[in-house]
C-alpha cells in the first residue's frame, strides 16, 4: 500500500487558467487510471495536499468530493480516503450510458483545452494498446 507522502511526492498545480481542484481531481483519476495508485491505498488528507501545493483547503475538498462522486475514493470516516475498488461489471445498457456519458465530457474537456479530438482518440488507443501489453 502505497503512503500519504508518496502521493504528495508527484502531485502539482500550475497556473494554466485550469481550476487547481480540476489539475488535482485529473491528476489523481491519473495516477489511479496508471496504477500508481491502486485500490486500498490511502489517500493524503486533504490538509497535506493543501499544505503542500499552498493552496486552499477547500480547493482540495472540493477535488475529494468530485473524486467520491466520481467513485475513485471512498470516505472512510475517522480513517481517511482511499482508492476505491473498481465498480462490479454492470449491464450493458448501463455500460454504454456510462460510455457516452464519458466520452462526451473527454471530448468537451479537449476542446475546451485546444486538443484535437482524433489526436485524443488515436491517443487513447495507444495508451490501451500499450495497457494490454503488459497484461
Amino acid at each position: 500500500m502505497h503512503t500519504s507522502r508518496h502521493a504528495l511526492d508527484w502531485i502539482h498545480v500550475s497556473n494554466t487558467g485550469v481550476p487547481i481542484y480540476v489539475q488535482l481531481r485529473d491528476q489523481f483519476l491519473g495516477a489511479i487510471g496508471q496504477g500508481v495508485l491502486n485500490p486500498g491505498d490511502q489517500m493524503p488528507t486533504m490538509r497535506q495536499v493543501a499544505v503542500h501545493l499552498r493552496v486552499d483547503l477547500n480547493t482540495v475538498r472540493h477535488a475529494y468530493e468530485e473524486l467520491e462522486r466520481l467513485g475513485a475514493l471512498a470516505l472512510v470516516r475517522g480513517r481517511g480516503s482511499f482508492v476505491a475498488e473498481p465498480p462490479a461489471p454492470t449491464d450493458p445498457a448501463t455500460v454504454q450510458t456510462q460510455l457516452e456519458s464519458l466520452a462526451r465530457q473527454t471530448l468537451a474537456a479537449a476542446r475546451a483545452q485546444g486538443i484535437d479530438p482524433a489526436a485524443l482518440c488515436n491517443r487513447l488507443a495507444a495508451l490501451a494498446a500499450a495497457k494490454e501489453e503488459q497484461i
